[in-house]
């Protein structure tokens, strides 16, 4: 048994080496290998567990805020920040006064001032923010929503299905691929508390449709409009890039939200934010106190680490400074430094070719539009072997028309020679 022990990653914790190793001997006791076999077999089993262990991997995918992988990658400005913020922070703390703080000042605050609002909350993610705005401001009242917007999302996150544990009551508008404001006018009482817009972030709808804008729905005077923004563009107009990408389509912007009359918006920290994990809630400062008072704000928060990460974005925004962002980095790089890129990539490898390829931004974020990038293909006989062997390295890429394929547009230039190394 010690004999095996000293064979497996000594960065394992010996526990868990332990098992291992107790399971390779077992399998050997029970004839599925051979007791020559052990040694090896625990050394399989310590490779294929370690693998599956939280840890850095190469998006090669092309799907910039891949769900799966963690979404938006963070700067190194956030990093530093949450390093700094892992010991004794004033997440609560007021250091002039000397006395008790809240975490919603820091940044909360901050991005409502980057997108024009009054003011803001952080929490865990963007489903929470949802929740927490039903919850507080339309428990046993009415909430307005077009047919066309009753969404769901990755996780099975379904609009009505969050309506109906909040408490609210959902009143249906218009029909699936047309909602106009008179369907809304139509449905008004006194009853109703919010009318809620949807951004269909992960689907686009085509054809004979419409939906009511927002500010045709605040000028109802009806009731405060709360907007799902979901992909957390804070401005539509981009001014942290000296142009706004075409790929960006339609995609609307928090600011602009506001400035049509949203009383609040919510989207996501770790989509086109390119923060980390959150929800942010922005917009008027009267229902954001009343937010903040609610019981559900204290279970859905922040830790000190994502909001020390979120302030440093905020930073970048405020500067106009877009570069220290790494997925607005990475999704505007040019094709011709990709293409320079692929090429020293794949020089030397017979089996390497430079392709022209189509990255998407991922994450529920404009559907259905692509960014123009290049790659690395592999051609091989068995291209799921090929695929499985550079996981192996912890590089995911993916298989299309029968090849491996690296999209550098995803890949941050320090990996390139992880995927040169994997390649040779």
């Amino acid at each position: 048994m010690e004999r095996v022990l000293s064979t497996l990653d000594p960065t394992l914790p010996h526990a868990v080496r332990a098992r291992i190793a107790r399971d390779a001997v077992a399998a050997a006791r029970a004839g599925e290998i051979a007791v020559a076999e052990v040694s090896a077999d625990a050394q399989r089993r310590a490779a294929a567990y370690a693998l599956e262990l939280l840890g850095p991997v190469v998006n090669a995918t092309g799907v910039l805020l891949h769900t799966n992988l963690g979404r938006a990658p963070l700067g190194a400005d956030a990093r530093d920040a949450m390093l700094a913020a892992a010991g004794y922070t004033n997440v609560e703390y007021r250091v002039a006064a000397g006395e008790r703080g809240t975490r919603h000042e820091h940044a909360g605050a901050l991005l409502a001032q980057a997108c024009g609002a009054e003011a803001g909350i952080v929490v865990n993610n963007n489903a929470a923010a949802v929740l927490l705005v039903l919850a507080a401001l339309a428990r046993d009242r009415s909430v307005l929503v077009s047919r066309g917007e009753l969404v769901e999302i990755g996780g099975g996150f379904r609009v009505p299905e969050i309506l109906a544990e909040t408490g609210a009551r959902l009143v249906e508008v218009g029909t699936t691929n047309r909602t106009r404001i008179a369907d809304y006018a139509r449905v008004v009482t006194d009853d109703v508390a919010l009318l809620l817009k949807v951004h269909a972030s992960n689907y686009r709808m085509v054809g004979f449709v419409e939906a009511t804008p927002v500010s045709e729905l605040a000028a109802l005077n009806a009731a405060p409009v709360v907007v799902d923004a979901g992909s957390g563009l804070l401005d539509a107009t981009t001014p942290w890039l000296r142009a706004r990408p075409a790929w960006l389509g339609d995609e609307p912007g928090v600011r602009q939200c506001l400035a049509d009359g949203a009383a609040l918006v919510t989207f996501s920290g770790d989509k086109l934010l390119g923060g980390p994990q959150a929800g942010v809630i922005v917009g008027s400062r009267a229902l954001i106190n009343r937010l903040t008072a609610h019981p559900l704000a204290r279970a859905l928060r922040a830790d000190k680490m994502t909001l020390a990460a979120l302030q440093s974005v905020a930073f970048a925004y405020l500067d106009g400074d877009a570069t220290r962002i790494p997925f607005w980095r990475m999704a505007t790089m040019s094709v011709d430094e990709l293409r320079v890129r692929a090429e020293a990539i794949a020089r030397g490898v017979p089996a390497a070719k430079v392709v022209d390829t189509e990255a998407v931004a991922g994450g529920g974020s404009v559907p259905g539009l692509g960014i123009p990038s290049v790659g690395v293909a592999l051609e091989h006989p068995r291209p799921d072997e090929c695929a499985h062997a550079l996981r192996a390295r912890r590089i995911v890429a993916r298989i299309e028309d029968g090849r491996v394929v690296c999209d550098l547009r995803t890949v941050d230039p320090a990996d390139d020679v992880k995927l040169r190394d994997a390649f040779g």
